[in-house]
């Protein structure tokens, strides 16, 4: 019998390297700025670049799949990620710096949908949600403790340490797939053509819409380098779409979209990334800036929702392997829009305590609705799509979590200079734009119940394909 706890610690690994190394570059940025004598647009490209290349390279997954198997993919993934983070702490300029980062994208971008997939592939449905739980776990672990290792790893061995932990990790992870993953070598091939032109369609509107997204946070006012990505992102699209209609060897099957219950579940994975992105975005505003903690006491107040929600991953998914994903997606939603009425009215003076409690309910939230929703999305389509699922989903909550950063820092911005033009004080307009903020991210979760009320109800879907590599 197959090992269900090493396969899922061998697809555990290579999740927490990209998402651990999403959260640990940003503290190490003005160390990298100084080293390389950049202005901040410049080195801000070290975020950029991989944001960009990671969403340009998701959407090929399904092709790679299909022509090369999922054992060969996440293989391959897993070496060039490798591969670029050796070279990111090699790297001796700026320019060498970014270039590695895209290489590093480029693994990167297919390695979450990939192991989403494999996942579902892999596991029944009666244990799927259990599966994903875990796995939920370790996608978390990362980003929670991405800012504190990077940190200590920063100021004690200096920057391009952040990248070389990446590749014992990675090696590590490349023998065990050997060991727990081989049978899924057995996986059927297909010889599908590659979408050349649905390719480049779908990466100039990806390209260009997050351009538009950063040129947006420096030109709020006039927004017209914004008007211009975003219509060429539009007319990109519609071509795109015009182009995939009908097409069986496209990028993406987009009559996928005709399936209510997976848009219902891509359309609440957007509004919460959009709404919880801008959120984290706005928080090291609050803690710092307003309420004047220190860099370490804001990071020790963060913890325990990271905390709460690695403890409740598991947990969810266990929940909705014998409960509906949808009511427990609901609840999440609301406890979530909850902290972001609590961010708001904390202030100057309050207490720990309370910050501590609301911490908390945040993880929990959050784990009521990462993993039932995840679910949701993948039971929602047959087994032949389930890698597009996954990659959409992926897809989304990249881009959206994007324009929610970018949306809500100018309703913030918006808001201070308009408090302030009524005369009140700065720390006064600070605080007034802030909660607006938060009500405005509060609203968002509030509306993405809307289309959870249509995210599938069933606990999970079978199929009547039989996965040749199922865990028995």
């Amino acid at each position: 019998m197959r090992s269900k706890a090493g396969i899922l610690v061998t697809l555990m690994l290579g999740t927490i390297m990209a998402s651990l190394d999403s959260s640990i570059v940003n503290i190490s940025l003005p160390i990298m700025q100084e080293q390389f004598g950049s202005r901040m647009d410049e080195v801000q490209w070290v975020v950029t670049a991989y944001m960009m290349a990671f969403s340009v390279f998701m959407p090929l997954t399904n092709w790679l799949k299909n022509r090369i198997g999922f054992f060969n993919l996440y293989v391959a993934s897993l070496g060039i990620f490798t591969i670029g983070s050796l070279l990111c702490s090699l790297s001796h300029s700026l320019e060498g710096l970014v270039v590695s980062r895209v290489i590093q994208a480029i693994g990167g971008g297919a390695l979450q949908p990939t192991v989403l997939a494999m996942l579902t592939y892999i596991f029944p449905p009666e244990i799927r949600g259990k599966m994903m739980g875990w796995w939920g776990f370790g996608v978390v672990i990362g980003p929670a403790l991405g800012p504190t290792l990077g940190g200590v790893l920063t100021e004690h061995l200096g920057w391009p340490s952040i990248f070389w932990i990446n590749v014992p990790i990675g090696i590590l992870t490349l023998v065990m797939c050997y060991v727990y993953l081989g049978f899924m070598r057995q996986q059927e091939k297909v010889k599908q053509r590659f979408d050349t032109p649905g390719f480049l369609l779908l990466t100039t509107f990806l390209v260009t819409l997050q351009l538009g997204i950063s040129r947006l946070e420096k030109d709020s006012a006039t927004v017209y380098g914004f008007v211009l990505y975003f219509a060429v992102a539009v007319l990109a699209l519609v071509f795109f779409i015009l182009w995939e209609r009908g097409r069986r060897d496209g990028i993406y099957d987009i009559r996928i979209f005709r399936n209510w219950t997976f848009v219902s579940a891509l359309m609440v994975t957007g509004v919460r990334s959009a709404a919880l992105f801008g959120g984290v975005f706005l928080l090291p505003f609050l803690l710092q800036r307003h309420m004047h903690f220190s860099e370490m006491n804001a990071g020790l107040l963060l913890l325990p929702a990271s905390l709460t929600l690695a403890a409740m991953m598991p947990l969810a998914g266990n929940w909705v392997d014998h409960h509906s994903p949808r009511g427990i997606a609901i609840t999440g939603l609301l406890l979530l829009s909850l902290t972001m009425v609590l961010f708001g009215r904390m202030d100057v003076g309050s207490s720990v305590t309370f910050i501590v409690i609301t911490m908390l309910i945040r993880g929990m939230g959050l784990g009521c609705l990462m993993t039932p929703v995840t679910v949701a999305t993948v039971n929602a389509v047959p087994r032949p799509l389930i890698t597009q699922a996954s990659s959409l989903n992926n897809l989304v909550l990249q881009v959206s979590g994007a324009i929610g950063v970018a949306v809500l820092s100018v309703v913030h911005q918006q808001a201070g200079d308009h408090f302030l033009g009524r005369g009140y004080t700065e720390p006064a307009a600070e605080h007034l734009a802030l909660q607006y903020s938060f009500s405005v991210s509060a609203a968002l979760l509030i509306v993405a119940i809307i289309p959870a009320l249509f995210i599938s109800n069933r606990r999970a879907q079978h199929h009547p394909q039989a996965a040749t590599a199922k865990i028995p």
